[in-house]
């Protein structure tokens, strides 16, 4: 099932990986080859396409067959009970789009602060100023080995955005949709401006709460929550830090400052306004490399520029 996936790659040549149809669902719309969605057990799924030529027909697969059409482009999945990957292919005109849909294992921490022994910590009780994207989410993602190489979309694998904290397998994670697509727009968007590479390095993705306060991070770090992401380029070379992106021979946070100019300059058009969210710039320090910060909590904020 994931090595089937894992042919969905980028060529050498920017590819922004897109296809001429596009999808509506859970409040997000894209045109992307490859997209992933996160689902309670035996939680429905409807997905309806949208720039459909008046001729063509919207094909959907699945494995076990359990999808109904319903009339204008419609489709829906009843869900299942099983945890695990569920994806759909998706036929359109010899165009291919694949959608990945996870069935994430429910939230129970036990007394340890652990969830099938690996060690989560607790949510805050209270929601940051009542916000309901605060609260502690249904359920997390359970993580064997093989599915680190799973890509979530067309740039991006699952692996990426795994906590760095140790521990055996299973792990948990969360990625919300939103910030894969987030990150796809602004890869598709440095691409153009002449800053060639294949991907974001994810310095940090998903965080559990025991983690997030073991760095010492503030308490309502969306990264807990899987909607934010530190990232930089990282392509020439490729070393594990910040390409210099100012040219300037030194790899400083004036690199990070033309990634945060950028971004934030792509946030006042329109098409950006779905992906309102969190953007910092931070300088490196003797554990990392300048970075920046991306999330998608919903409203604008900014710091650290």
């Amino acid at each position: 099932m994931i090595s089937m996936l894992l042919l969905l790659q980028a060529p050498s040549v920017f590819d922004a990986g897109k296809v001429s149809f596009s999808v509506h669902a859970h409040g997000w719309e894209h045109n992307y080859k490859i997209m992933t969605y996160s689902l309670m057990p035996n939680e429905s799924f409807e997905m309806t396409f949208h720039h459909v030529p008046d001729k063509s027909k919207i094909s959907v697969r699945h494995p076990d067959g359990t999808l109904e059409s319903l009339s204008g482009h419609r489709w829906v999945w009843p869900g299942s009970g099983t945890a695990g990957v569920h994806p759909f292919a998706v036929l359109l005109d010899h165009q291919q789009m694949v959608i990945n849909l996870i069935v994430m294992v429910p939230l129970k921490i036990d007394s340890k602060g652990t969830m099938q022994g690996y060690r989560i910590g607790k949510y805050p009780d209270i929601p940051l100023k009542g916000l309901g994207i605060y609260k502690p989410p249904r359920g997390l993602i359970r993580v064997d080995p093989e599915m680190l190489v799973l890509p979530l979309s067309p740039h991006f694998t699952l692996g990426q955005f795994m906590c760095k904290q140790a521990g055996d397998y299973p792990k948990f994670l969360l990625v919300r949709t939103g910030l894969l697509i987030k990150l796809e727009y602004l890869l598709e968007l440095v691409n153009h401006k002449g800053f060639a590479t294949d991907t974001f390095y994810v310095m940090s993705g998903f965080r559990t709460p025991y983690y997030n306060d073991a760095i010492g991070n503030v308490r309502y770090s969306r990264h807990q929550w899987g909607g934010a992401a530190d990232i930089f380029i990282d392509s020439n070379p490729k070393d594990g830090v910040m390409d210099d992106l100012n040219r300037d021979g030194v790899i400083d946070v004036r690199d990070a400052a033309v990634l945060y100019r950028l971004f934030d300059d792509e946030s006042f058009k329109d098409g950006y306004k779905p992906m309102i969210g969190g953007l910092g710039q931070y300088k490196k320090t003797s554990s990392h490399g300048p970075f920046v910060h991306v999330d998608v909590r919903g409203f604008r904020a900014r710091w650290g520029h």
